[in-house]
């Protein structure tokens, strides 16, 4: 007699199965919940590509590419349809290195073989040949050695070296056609899943590969570029590679050698020339500049930078004030709710823009101001003799989630204020082809200091995270355009350092926790990097807002 599973799918449904049904075949009998493919399921709170076998009774739910979990597995498999569409079209010796986010997708380069926009068009096409005959994307369980041995056949060093820190006996592969590749993370069950992609030709070497994202799952659009964006990271990556420090091995091989101090002592004199050059152009910029804005998304550094550049501009005989946007909030009676009925304070609307602009009026005019200061228990502005006046040469300093907006500071002409938009963008890949998010790094920073400073739990700080990128999505993306400079506040070490304070954190999150599978991911990315002690970090570098000991933290 066959043996029987019994599958649970969100409390909603229960469905017998033959034991040892593939995932994929489960989930062909809930798709019609979806509004796309399904592209990975998640098992009594495990996450698992669709092939899958099923042998025991679970409770089990899917994603497609409208969920971050789904759209991470989109986006992956979108990337070796690349691969293998870059060899079919240019021959295998062309090698395509993934480098780094950038609007709503990738920019990837080809090593060695120039490109021009007709080569760009017959890759988009080689793809979506790959997609209409809905290929397999074949896991193969192989030892670490004979992955390492296959990876050097190829002269794919990169995969070479960082299987060597790995401390798994056996890894997985993943095959597409005759190709075989090291992804840090599960695929689709097959090409035809990855139906929506667009490549846009950049210059002689680089293209950006655009696909869905979680907040346009419908349709991918058009690639937007950001050129100050685009050439930060171009410069940070330039800098890496003159470091010889482009991927997590190179990173791991430094610090095995105990140097790990020189690098730290470069990563932050570079950031701070950075910070040196801003203060230099705000001194002599030809209009008289009155405000400094410094806007960016959750855990860029603002605060230290901030603070940091106040020095710099001191240093250079500019007395600075800073005014704090959090002592503008409305009275909480008058903060406008998001859509689930909380309080939504990273809403412009939260903040008293009028009462904000007369006051810049009057100090800009060297009036005397009392300042508000916003109680965050009774939820009300209150006034306590804190008072502000200026010299006509003074600069105010102010930094929030809301400074590239024009309307935050629309009492004050534009040629009068100077933006900075600021993110740590990592230049860092783990390998050619698995590039490093730079809303990991950010997550990893945030986790660490809402427990060091506010006592959450990396649970808790993953479960606000959907909300935060909204915010992030809504009130700074939008505006990074009006930036008159883009400050990348990443350290090519952080992530190294970071992993001593923030594994234990995320080991923390309990198997049963919704959280969970995001930690589990997290912790399997970290393997990837060995520890660098924090002790020899400045006390003014950007990290310290995050780990402590920050000699900025009041």
């Amino acid at each position: 007699m066959e043996n029987k599973i019994m599958v649970n799918f969100r409390d909603i449904v229960n469905k017998e199965f033959p034991a040892g049904t593939t995932l994929y075949e489960i989930s062909k009998s809930f798709s019609s919940y979806f509004n796309h493919a399904i592209l990975i399921g998640i098992v009594d709170n495990n996450l698992m590509d669709l092939t899958e076998k099923i042998n025991q009774d679970c409770r089990v739910d899917f994603y497609d590419r409208s969920h971050h979990y789904g759209n991470s597995v989109y986006a992956r498999s979108a990337i070796f349809m690349l691969i293998v569409a870059v060899r079919n079209v240019l021959g295998e010796e062309a090698e395509t290195t993934i480098e780094h986010s950038i609007d709503r997708g990738v920019y990837c380069e080809i090593k060695g073989t120039p490109i021009d926009e007709e080569t760009i068009k017959k890759i988009e096409q080689a793809m979506f040949e790959l997609h209409q005959k809905e290929l397999s994307f074949t896991k193969v369980n192989v030892s670490r050695y004979d992955a390492s041995r296959y990876f050097y056949s190829k002269k794919q060093i990169d995969k070479v070296k960082v299987l060597k820190y790995i401390s798994n006996s056996y890894i997985n592969l993943y095959r597409l056609y005759d190709y075989y590749d090291y992804f840090y993370g599960e695929m689709a069950y097959s090409t035809a899943e990855i139906n929506d992609f667009k490549l846009t030709y950049i210059k002689s070497s680089g293209f950006v590969l655009s696909y869905p994202d979680t907040e346009n799952p419908e349709v991918t659009l058009d690639y937007h570029h950001h050129p100050m964006l685009y050439q930060a990271f171009l410069d940070y990556t330039e800098w890496g590679r003159r470091l010889k420090i482009t991927n997590a091995a190179d990173l791991n091989k430094r610090t095995t050698t105990g140097k790990y101090d020189d690098l730290i002592r470069l990563s932050e004199a570079n950031f701070n020339s950075h910070l040196s050059q801003i203060a230099n152009r705000i001194k002599n910029s030809k209009n008289k500049i009155k405000l400094v804005l410094i806007a960016g998304p959750t855990s860029s550094g603002k605060t230290t930078t901030s603070k940091k550049l106040e020095v710099y501009l001191q240093s250079y005989g500019i007395n600075t004030h800073q005014i704090s946007l959090d002592n503008y909030f409305k009275d909480r009676t008058c903060t406008p709710k998001d859509n689930n009925g909380e309080y939504d304070f990273e809403a412009l609307e939260a903040l008293d823009v009028d009462l904000f602009n007369k006051h810049l009026t009057k100090l800009l005019a060297g009036e005397k101001v009392l300042l508000p200061e916003y109680n965050f228990i009774s939820g009300e502005r209150e006034y306590r003799q804190r008072q502000l006046q200026m010299d006509k040469s003074d600069v105010i300093v102010i930094e929030g989630i809301h400074g590239l907006n024009e309307e935050l500071t629309m009492s004050v002409e534009r040629k009068n204020k100077f933006k900075i938009y600021l993110a740590p963008l990592t230049q860092l890949n783990i390998d050619n082809h698995n590039r490093i998010h730079t809303t990991d790094t950010r997550k990893l920073r945030r986790i660490v200091r809402d427990n060091k400073f506010r006592n959450y739990t990396a649970s808790d700080t993953l479960k606000m995270w959907a909300a935060i990128r909204r915010g992030e999505t809504k009130n700074i993306y939008p505006y990074q355009d009006e930036a008159d400079v883009v400050l990348n506040s990443a350290l090519v070490y952080e992530i190294a350092a970071l992993k001593v304070y923030v594994e234990p954190l995320l080991f923390s999150v309990k198997e049963t926790d919704p959280m969970y599978p995001e930690a589990l991911r997290l912790i399997n990315f970290l393997r990837n990097f060995l520890p660098i002690p924090s002790d020899t970090i400045p006390h003014d570098s950007v990290l310290r807002e995050f780990i402590g000991g920050s000699a900025f933290r009041e």
